[in-house]
């Protein structure tokens, strides 16, 4: 007798291949969200970029990658458990809810950031700092002293103040980085340049810059030009209020655009935290 030969068991390849193709357009939306989601905020965690506006881009983009992949089992979850049903459209339903008050606050930034700022004299320019490296300034920074140099263009006896302490692994102040990257890229003479170079946060950047724009002669009350990136201009704006400038305005300098999502997100929750935390 002939022994029969036992049936060909299932090939792992051909089944991923087979369940891939099987996916309707709900999943691939899903899968190729979820990648992107995920790939940029790899690359800029590549880059040291470590944030909540790059950290939750990669847990959404690991969800939607999940739930597209693993739908049939999901699916089969759901109809097993009540409890699970409710809990499952509870979170979608969160989810829907905090996308639609992210966009709504996104508009409201762009309004905000795309305002000209006011045609009138100035007598004191501040800088707020943002992330250096190996003793030069991030891009985003650049953007910043690049937008403030054009103010001190317009106006020649502004005084100009960078304000930033140090950064975790450098050995130089953002203010001092600052200040060398207008004098050698721009040309402001030293003796139109003061520095602060201690803060470590928005609130601490205006509230310790004010003495030292008094120990020049500019006071509180004067005209005082804050320049900071646009998605920050208008928790700085806030910010400075709280802290005692009469009539200082924000303007904005553009964010790169490969970080300018993952900037704006993060910036919505800087805003709640300064909220709860009483900066404005």
């Amino acid at each position: 007798m002939h022994k029969l030969s036992p049936a060909p068991g299932p090939v792992p390849g051909r089944n991923a291949v087979a369940g891939l193709r099987r996916r309707g357009p709900l999943q691939w939306l899903g899968l190729i969200t979820g990648a992107v989601l995920l790939g940029d905020a790899v690359v800029l965690m590549a880059r040291g970029m470590f944030n909540l506006g790059v950290t939750l881009p990669a847990v959404l983009g690991l969800l939607f990658m999940a739930c597209s992949f693993w739908r049939s089992a999901i699916a089969r979850r759901l109809r097993a458990s009540a409890w699970l049903r409710r809990a499952w459209w509870l979170g979608w339903t969160v989810l829907a809810i905090w996308l639609a008050s992210l966009l709504l606050f996104w508009t409201h930034l762009l309004s905000a950031s795309s305002r000209l700022a006011p045609d009138q004299p100035v007598q004191a320019i501040v800088v707020l700092g943002s992330a250096t490296r190996d003793g030069q300034p991030s891009l985003t920074l650049a953007q910043r002293l690049d937008r403030a140099a054009e103010l001190a263009a317009r106006h020649p006896k502004a005084l100009v103040l960078t304000s930033g302490g140090v950064d975790f692994g450098e050995s130089e102040s953002e203010g001092a980085i600052m200040a060398r990257y207008l004098q050698q890229r721009h040309g402001l003479p030293p003796e139109r340049l003061l520095m602060e170079e201690r803060s470590t946060s928005t609130a601490l950047n205006l509230a310790w810059s004010l003495p030292l724009l008094q120990a020049r002669g500019v006071a509180p009350q004067a005209a005082i030009a804050i320049v900071t990136s646009d998605f920050h201009t208008l928790r700085a704006g806030w910010i400075a209020e709280r802290s005692g400038y009469g009539q200082a305005f924000t303007v904005g300098a553009p964010t790169p655009v490969t970080i300018r999502a993952n900037a704006w997100l993060r910036e919505y929750f800087a805003v709640i935290s300064g909220w709860l935390l009483g900066e404005f």
